[in-house]
């Protein structure tokens, strides 16, 4: 009987060879884009579940708001963790981990940079899984200058795994012992170690400050206890340890601060939601996001909605060119349940057609996709052994739900009325088939607009007015090396033909800038007169190279001995501290005074995502970067005489890296995930809209053979081809403006709640609504007239022969 069945629906998909191609080509795209964001979906969400104990593991936050001032970061105090676990059951165990940022490792005669390099305890091996391939993870981290190193980097430096013992020197001060190596870490991780220093040899590691914030802290609760009681434990430590010194430092308690609406407090998040739920701006690695987590899920349904919505329409749409097998089938005795059998083999099979299909788009799709989404997704079967069978199985299911209306609805017909040629089932009578077009429009235009808001936003980002100028700009790294070279390099710089001007400062609008530090405005720091700043240390040709405006007052001024304690702040900060008149007032920190002497105009730092922080300048030489302006049409040449001043700069420079970078292009990595989220839109866009135009050929070709009779007539009684491909288009884009209705209101809903992750942002125009309405229309109209014509050109003389 089955054998009847699949030999039946391979002889019907070959028959209609075009209608065949149109229903399975549509159906294995939406397979294809969905298996893709499946994959994607399921990578975000196994961040960090490789933990043994990745359930029980939770970072601590520190969120402060005090006197207007808003602290959130992913740093604790550096006690914190011996105190949990010593003084709080409910915490097995802990581990403090400090960012050492990038090193300089030397490698032969040269000297590389190298990333995720961390101080850690040793307790680092019990809290995370880090399988170690060579040594004991009890001891690697005793000792000052231990390392542990992990495989990638033993292969790239010894080009063995049998390092023990050995070493390797770092930023150009110290040997290390390697004392442990361990596997590379999977990439669903929020961190990954390259590095790993001993925490013993940092200064600050027994800092007993509960008001200072210096290392990552990450607690192990016991089995059984819940975050909630975590954070009770956090809050009664906070009490215990950080309430004394904020009655100390300003003169307040945490009772204080929650009556006036403020905050102090520490909080956890699980291990498994940092990466997609972390509010912290400044984490090490790039994190997701869980709206864009949902977004996509719901752009694969829809997606995978509108193949199946094709797939109905046309096998509906075919009704009749397949009644009067169905009418013949049942005076030769044929059942309902066998027809419908017939249909749903037929529906399955074209299914897993597509299927085979899906899997070749995917694969050719898949080096793009992982470009965009910033991934490694594999489609390898036998690293992902669930893949097959879910699909298979998604693809029978599919098959079923998708062919089920078909199949119901063709082996309904009544074989008398069939037979006699009286079949009712026309396009316009069809309510259940313009509803499914009129969804396939709403996703289609819900998709464009999106696309168009996301360009709207990133367009409105780059044009915005920053308060610096980024334009021209080149920001020279790892100038620390220089050491006491570095003035003489900057004097050098400055000679050459085309630089502007110079100036060292680590503290740039492009970099993240953590530093945050609590001044008062009196010396006794009292409580109402403190506010947290976030401190940046610059020279006196940071202003004028950036191109920064100044609001009042002067910018430090180069030899004056006295603006050695003297300050600038931006117009945020003066705001916060209530100063309408800030120049020439004093600020006090840890004992020092310092005097306003300018306010800068208000600049972007960072992402325009987050509002203006305030900010203070001190004057300092901060060497971890320079950066300079420069005007010059060959930049090429003026990149080569910089390489060869800092190689010449010092005879041990030889081996140094040189590296650098352009500030618009820093800038422009800010909004790397919102300009790959709007190429990913307008991907998914440009694949809604092609299934729907497929689907869109298959109902015109069939709406022109219903009524082949009446354009025959027609063409017979004057009818010109325009007004048949009009009479064919007005019910298709009745549909589509039906759909625009409902679409506008659910895009503008959509992209507003997308809009407010911005501080600062465009606003949805009506023309993004125009664009898309018309761009649907314009599709509508070139899918409809292409079949459309090729009827209205038809001889009406076959069209009107008897049959």
């Amino acid at each position: 009987m089955f054998k009847n069945y699949f030999k039946i629906a391979f002889r019907n998909l070959w028959r209609n060879k075009g209608f065949s191609a149109i229903n399975i080509f549509g159906l294995a795209i939406g397979l294809a884009v969905c298996l893709l964001i499946t994959l994607f979906v399921i990578d975000e969400l196994s961040y960090d579940k490789y933990n043994i104990n990745a359930d029980r593991i939770y970072r601590v936050t520190s969120d402060f708001k005090v006197n207007g001032s808003v602290f959130l970061d992913r740093e604790s105090p550096a006690s914190m963790a011996a105190t949990m676990v010593k003084e709080y059951p409910n915490i097995e165990m802990a581990a403090r981990l400090k960012n050492n940022g990038k090193i300089l490792v030397k490698k032969d005669n040269q000297t590389l940079i190298e990333d995720n390099c961390y101080y850690a305890d040793a307790n680092l091996f019990k809290v995370f899984t880090l399988p170690m391939i060579a040594g004991d993870p009890k001891t690697a981290l005793n000792e000052p200058h231990s390392l542990v190193i992990n495989e990638n980097i033993a292969m790239k430096y010894f080009n063995t795994l049998d390092v023990i013992g050995k070493t390797m020197h770092i930023d150009n001060t110290a040997d290390y012992k390697i004392t442990g190596v361990i596997k590379n870490m999977p990439v669903q991780s929020h961190l990954h170690f390259s590095f790993i220093k001993a925490i013993s040899e940092r200064a600050d590691r027994n800092e007993t400050q509960w008001t200072s914030e210096n290392s990552m802290t990450y607690l192990v609760a016991r089995k059984g206890v819940s975050q909630k009681e975590i954070d009770a434990d956090l809050r009664e430590a906070c009490k215990k340890y950080a309430e004394p010194e904020l009655k100390q430092f300003i003169h307040t308690t945490i009772a204080d601060l929650d009556q006036k609406g403020d905050h102090f407090r520490f909080v956890t998040i699980p291990l498994t939601k940092i990466h997609l739920y972390s509010e912290v701006t400044h984490e090490r690695e790039p994190s997701g996001n869980i709206q864009y987590v949902y977004m996509s899920v719901i752009i694969a349904v829809l997606i995978l909605l509108i193949a199946c919505v094709n797939f109905m329409n046309l096998s509906t749409a075919r009704s009749a060119g397949r009644s009067k097998e169905v009418g013949v089938r049942k005076v030769l005795g044929s059942n309902r349940s066998s027809l419908i059998n017939q249909f749903l083999v037929e529906s399955v099979v074209t299914s897993f057609i597509a299927l085979v299909i899906a899997w070749v788009i995917a694969l050719f799709l898949l080096h793009y996709f992982n470009q965009l989404a910033g991934k490694q997704i594999s489609l390898n079967l036998f690293a992902n052994a669930w893949i097959l069978p879910a699909l298979l199985s998604a693809t029978l299911i599919i098959g079923l739900i998708a062919g089920a209306y078909p199949a119901f609805f063709m082996s309904a017909f009544q074989p008398i009325q069939v037979l006699k040629g009286k079949l009712s089932a026309g396009f316009k009578n069809s309510f259940l088939r313009n509803g499914l077009v009129v969804f396939q429009f709403v996703t289609v235009i819900v998709l464009i607009v999106g696309t168009l808001v996301i360009y709207s936003q990133l367009n409105y980002i780059r044009n915005k007015t920053l308060g610096y100028n980024r334009e021209q700009v080149i920001v020279l790294q790892n100038i620390y090396s220089l050491g006491e070279h570095s003035k003489s390099f900057k004097e050098d710089v400055l000679r050459l033909a085309g630089v502007k001007s110079v100036t060292f400062s680590g503290s740039l609008p492009t970099t993240i800038n953590e530093d945050t530090e609590v001044y008062g405005k009196d010396a006794s720091m009292s409580s109402g007169q403190s506010v947290g700043l976030e401190t940046w240390y610059i020279d006196e040709d940071y202003i004028p190279t950036l191109g920064m405006q100044m609001a009042g007052g002067r910018n430090f001024l180069k030899n004056r001995l006295t603006d050695s304690t003297a300050v600038l702040i931006n117009q945020t900060a003066a705001t916060m501290l209530g100063m309408r008149e800030p120049l020439n007032k004093f600020l006090y920190r840890n004992g020092h005074r310092y005097e306003i002497v300018g306010v800068v105009k208000d600049f972007n730092a960072g992402s325009l995502r987050n509002k203006i922080v305030p900010i203070i300048m001190n004057l300092g030489m901060d060497k971890r970067a320079m950066a300079m302006r420069i005007e010059t049409k060959n930049i090429p040449a003026l990149i080569s005489q910089l390489q060869a001043l800092y190689r010449g700069a010092d005879a041990n420079m030889a081996g140094q890296p040189f590296t650098y970078s352009f500030m618009a292009d820093d800038f422009n990595h800010l909004y790397q995930s919102e300009q790959n989220t709007g190429k990913i839109f307008m991907s998914f866009a440009f694949f809604a809209i092609l299934i729907a135009c497929l689907g869109l050929f298959g109902l015109v070709t069939y709406a022109a053979e219903q009524r082949t009779k009446e354009i025959g007539i027609r063409k017979v009684l004057g009818a010109t081809v325009t007004n048949i491909v009009a009479m064919l288009s007005n019910d298709f884009l009745k549909l589509v403006a039906i759909s625009a209705i409902i679409a506008f209101p659910l895009a503008w809903w959509t992209m507003s709640r997308w809009l407010q992750d911005f501080a600062y942002r465009t606003n949805i125009s009506w023309w993004v609504f125009a664009i898309a309405g018309l761009l649907a229309v314009v599709i509508t109209i070139s899918t409809v007239s292409f079949r459309a014509i090729k009827a209205a050109l038809m001889n009406p003389v076959r069209s009107l022969k008897t049959e």
